[in-house]
């Protein structure tokens, strides 16, 4: 059994990139990445939505 999110938000402006951007760098073997932003900006949410989508 996988992550399952339950969230009332969608990805909104960079942040569906971020994420295209940071499962293409895993199926590459980019073991190690730095995700980058704002206080406030989302990075918690991407990266959940990073690892919910294996």
């Amino acid at each position: 059994m996988g992550f399952r999110l339950h969230s009332e938000y969608q990805p909104t402006g960079d942040q569906p990139q971020a994420i295209e951007k940071l499962i293409k760098g895993f199926k590459e073997g980019n073991r190690c990445q730095t995700l980058l932003g704002v206080t406030g900006g989302g990075k918690t949410f991407i990266a959940v939505e990073y690892f919910v989508s294996y």
